[in-house]
């Protein structure tokens, strides 16, 4: 089973409105084999014309050079990077092992990663403003923070290590 989008069914079904058409132009001499996409008879498109169709429209489009089997990595590729879970993209390439898909595909997208950790650190974020343990907001309290207390380290001194998040700055010694 594949799963469509309504723009490709669309697609999809106007497509066959006009091999039917030429199913009745052809009369007897028309063979329905069952696949999508065939010849004016309805056999089968060999599959050295469809790949030079597909390299000839490419050239007529201006791109690259790309092979057939690239869009199937393309589509790999745009489903991930639309956040679609890697488990589907597996049974979406026919992949035995989630293994195989996510070495194929998760290394080619850091702009993937980079949306993940965002999302992840959004949530920490939002965890950090909840009571432990439950989905209520801590409450905000009016007492005032005490200055922060410098360690004073050969002379220098620097915030306290618990209170940092970055590299430890140098403060000016007291």
């Amino acid at each position: 089973m594949i799963a469509l989008d309504r723009t490709t069914i669309t697609a999809l079904r106007q497509h066959r409105v006009r091999q039917v058409a030429e199913h009745k132009i052809v009369g007897e001499g028309y063979r329905d084999s069952g696949y999508v996409f065939t010849s004016l008879v309805g056999e089968p498109i060999a599959p050295d014309r469809l790949t030079r169709t597909f390299h000839r429209l490419c050239d007529d489009a201006g791109m690259p050079p790309i092979r057939l089997h690239d869009l199937r990595h393309g589509a790999a590729t745009l489903a991930l990077a639309a956040g679609v879970e890697l488990k589907v993209v597996q049974d979406m390439m026919g992949h035995s092992s989630i293994d195989l898909t996510a070495d194929t595909y998760t290394s080619v997208l850091p702009e993937v990663a980079r949306k993940a950790a965002e999302a992840v650190a959004v949530h920490v974020v939002h965890a950090g403003r909840l009571v432990p343990g439950t989905n209520r907001p801590r409450r905000r309290t009016s007492i005032r923070r005490r200055p922060r207390q410098a360690i004073s380290i050969a002379g220098m001194t620097r915030a306290h290590p618990g209170r940092q998040i970055t590299r430890p700055r140098l403060l000016e010694t007291v």
